[in-house]
């Protein structure tokens, strides 16, 4: 049987590098992107199935020159996997923090998720899936994190228009996959806030894959966080607004 091959995007830390860790110890041959060149090779050297690396920051233009360089390294992909995103708790509004998040979030995942998609597009013969971290965020907008929460839903929008251009185009390789994970003990949590159940980033990466691999449209890690999602999408828009929503500074 042909070896699987995928690229993860934001393989450096947190849930990128759990579920290349995962893929690796199944099997798939792995090509790993991320901004830091060092933490790559080091990555590389500890893992036979990781093939090839690519320092690719998704906010600059020449990014998708990066991923078509680490696509051709690869021999081709079965698996684009895209977990690089940042954000904030900022009810203070500071400026930079907002158009960086949405630089990374929006700007970045969209450049990047077009040359993956276009790639499956010019090659029909592969079973191709692209699998894209959102968050339960997407759900509501969140006044102590206006661009996370808004770039989360954008991401989630977006997703859903190429799973309809799939069928628009008629292409039946390529499935589109939304991760919507809820809270994971990752550095993207590190501003020092209190979070509600949550996650070890092994577990949530692990809850990944097992959807990925049966080719899941949507997952929604984990059953807590469904039942969240579906609770907040019962609140009335004139009540969530008025609710103070926000995390605690340890």
């Amino acid at each position: 049987m042909e070896e699987k091959k995928a690229i993860i995007m934001g393989a450096t830390s947190g849930i990128g590098k759990a579920v290349a860790q995962i893929l690796s110890a199944k099997g798939w041959k792995i090509g790993i992107a991320g901004r830091r060149q060092e933490v790559l090779q080091e990555i590389q050297r500890g893992d036979l199935n990781v093939i090839a690396t690519q320092c690719i920051d998704i906010t600059k233009e020449n990014a998708t020159t990066g991923l078509k360089n680490l696509i051709g390294k690869m021999g081709g992909i079965d698996l684009y996997f895209h977990s690089s995103g940042i954000g904030y708790q900022n009810p203070s509004l500071d400026e930079e923090k907002e158009l960086k998040t949405i630089e990374t979030n929006a700007l970045g995942f969209t450049r990047m998720t077009i040359t993956a998609f276009k790639y499956f597009e010019e090659h029909p013969e592969r079973k191709g899936q692209i699998a894209v971290i959102s968050s339960i965020a997407r759900t509501k907008g969140l006044g102590a994190a206006p661009a996370y929460s808004s770039t989360k839903r954008f991401v989630s929008h977006y997703l859903e228009s190429l799973t309809q251009l799939v069928h628009i185009k008629g292409m039946k390789n390529l499935t589109i996959t939304d991760i919507r994970p809820g809270f994971v003990r990752t550095p993207l949590l590190g501003d020092g806030g209190t979070y509600p159940f949550q996650m070890e980033v092994d577990k949530v990466a692990q809850l990944i894959v097992k959807g990925v691999e049966k080719k899941k449209s949507i997952i929604t890690v984990d059953w807590r966080y469904r039942i969240l999602a579906f609770l907040w999408n019962l609140v009335p828009r004139w009540i969530w607004v008025r609710m103070k929503i926000v995390s605690k500074k340890q």
